[in-house]
Parts: C-alpha cells; structure tokens; sequence
C-alpha cells in the first residue's frame, strides 16, 4: 500500500477516479475473499481480516473500501445465502478481483430504515423482474455484477438477486461532488424491468433477518476503518511534527502539540481494544447487532475527534490532501454515516440494553395507537 498506493493516491482522489491499474496488485494482498473458506478465497479469521483492512485504510480509505465490498458484503452474501452452484460460479472470481461487485440496499427515499425498501421483485416465467432504485451503491458504475436486495411482490419479504452488467434495463449513474470517499464510484441506480434467472436469486435472502448476517461481520470490519484512518493521522502528524520548525524548534518540542500526540494515540489504542474484542465476540458465537453497532459507533465518533486534532496539528498543510491528513479528514464522513449513521447504530444498542425500541418519533407511535 505504501509502494503502490500512498504515491498516486492524492492525484486520483482529486479526479474523484479510482486507479483500477492497481487492482491486480490489490488482488495479490488475497484480502479480497475475506473469510470465506474455499473457491479461491483465503479464510481469514475475522481479526485478521479486520487488521487487514485497517492497514489498507490506514494508507487510504478508497481502497479499504474497495476491498470491503467485496470481502464483507458481496461475498459474505453469496457464501451465506448462495447456492454451491452460485458460490463455485460466482466466488473464485470474485476472490481474485477478475470480476468486481457491488451491493445494492439503499434507496433515494429509504437509508436508515433500509428494511422499509421498495423495489419490487415480480415473478414471472423463468425468473423474476425487478422495478425501482437504489441510491449510493459503491462500484455500481463499474460493478460487473450487483446484488440486489429488493421485495417480493407476492411475500412482501426481502430477497437478493445477482444481476450482470449490461442487463436491459440496468442503468448506473455516477454520483458526482462528493468530499469522502471520492475514488470509490458510488452510483444511482434504476431497474425498469431488469430480467434475472431463477439461477441468480440467492435461496438465503428471504427477510432482513437474513440481511443482517452479512451485516454482523461487514458492521465489524467497518468499524477497523476508522481505527486504520486514525493510525495513518498519527504516523502523518508524529513525523510532520518531529521534521517542521517553527520558532527555531520542531514542532514536537510544544508542549501543546505533545498533548494532542498523546490523546490521540491513547484513543487509537482503546479503539483497537474495542476492535479487537468485537472480533473474539463474532468468533466465540456471542456477539450480538449491539456490541456490533456501539463497536462501529464509537471507533468512527473517535476517529472524528482524532483526525480533527491531525489537521489542527498541521495547521495550513491540514487542508491540503498532499499532507494525507485532510483526505482522511474528509474520508472518515461517510463511514462515520454508512453501515448506519451514529445515532442509527446507538439506538440499535439502547435497544438492546434496555429492552425499548426507540427508532420511531413518540408522535408518531402515539398516533398509530
């Protein structure tokens, strides 16, 4: 990451473009299948694959999260909910980067209540039609296939499908402007009658409940994102600090600067711990959506205050993204808000710790009553 990546990183950030050359060289990390066992993939525990991806966020976010999508979400769903047909025919590829994919959940009118969706699933003779829109979908300009979570029309349960680019009436728009995250393509997608096989449904999707099996070990990894960023601020501003001078001493001679040094790594190493024990949880059986949800919480709330004190601590080059520290300024923003915003995920674990579901206004509940 640091030879291939942290030399053109900058330049492919600002033209919001991702360097697909750099693929193949991503793909020989054999990061990309996660811990999935067999087809190619390496079977990784879950902490390995976690400080992985850290490592890879901690030079940049963009190519973390490249990886999680397919290690996390697109081949965690076709390993947990696929056929053996699908798994052999879809995963070694994967694995490898030879194909890229892209999950499809979010809608223009439905992000944190994604379990609300609208897009319809319709069977017809042979497979299913799929109408309606997805909105932020990562590599779905590029993606050489999609799995799309969409509702049955005859269940009104959740399935997944696995659509291939070029499919009649697929259409992917790039979403342009964005400040994070910007090598990472995220799209607009619409689906007028989109045509997929029986062959292509995943059988295990068949609620949100299911969904969120994928969502239990990609909530994990998400939450190392943070941590990875944080880490590469540090290593950033631990040298700037040591190397540039200011009234005739470097930086790190201030008492000031020391202090924020220390906060810093003092959060980084409690959000590793926290990290680290969400993984053991996930391997021994006993995690649960809260510990999950309060792990990415809060190692994305940390990582906010950490990347604040880097750009402070390199005062004007703290806004240039040659310096590293203003892009994982800007990078940190929407991991600080997918696989559920702060309040969404804090709220999953009030839940559990109390007993009491708060996610609806009280007017509103009060209303219905």
């Amino acid at each position: 990451m640091e030879k291939e990546i942290a030399p053109i990183m900058t330049e492919h950030w600002e033209k919001a473009e991702f360097p697909f050359h750099a693929i193949p060289k991503l793909a020989t990390l054999g990061l990309a299948g996660g811990t999935t066992k067999g087809y190619g993939c390496p079977g990784l525990s879950l902490t390995a694959s976690a400080i992985s991806a850290a490592e890879v966020a901690r030079v940049d976010a963009s190519c973390s999260a490249i990886i999680l999508m397919h290690a996390a979400l697109v081949i965690p769903a076709i390993d947990l909910c696929g056929s053996e047909a699908q798994k052999q025919k879809y995963l070694p590829s994967l694995a490898q980067f030879k194909t890229i994919g892209c999950w499809a959940l979010t809608e223009p009118d439905y992000g944190s209540d994604a379990s609300s969706l609208r897009t319809a699933a319709t069977k017809v003779p042979g497979g299913w039609h799929l109408d309606g829109q997805k909105r932020w979908i990562g590599n779905s300009t590029i993606a050489d296939m999609l799995i799309i979570l969409a509702r049955n029309a005859d269940t009104n349960q959740l399935n997944g499908f696995i659509v291939k680019k070029g499919a009649p009436g697929l259409k992917a728009t790039k979403i342009e402007n964005k400040i994070g995250l910007r090598m990472v393509q995220n799209g607009d997608v619409v689906l007028n009658k989109v045509f997929v096989p029986d062959e292509d449904r995943l059988p295990g999707i068949n609620s949100f409940q299911d969904i969120n099996k994928v969502f239990a070990m990609s909530r994990i990894m998400v939450a190392w994102q943070p941590i990875g960023i944080s880490m590469g601020v540090f290593d950033m501003c631990h040298r700037y600090l040591k190397e540039r001078k200011q009234f005739g001493a470097p930086l790190a001679a201030f008492q000031l600067n020391q202090e924020k040094l220390v906060r810093m790594l003092g959060d980084i190493q409690a959000m590793v711990l926290v990290g680290w024990r969400l993984c053991k949880l996930y391997e021994s059986g006993k995690m649960t959506s809260g510990h999950s949800s309060l792990g990415k919480a809060w190692t994305s709330k940390k990582a906010r205050e950490i990347v604040s004190l880097g750009r402070e601590l390199l005062g004007g080059n703290g806004i240039l993204a040659d310096f590293l520290v203003a892009k994982a300024f800007c990078d940190l923003e929407p991991i600080f808000t997918y696989e559920g915003t702060y309040d969404i995920n804090s709220l999953v674990t009030g839940r559990e710790i109390t007993g009491v579901a708060s996610f609806k206004p009280a007017m509103l509940v009060k209303s219905r009553l």
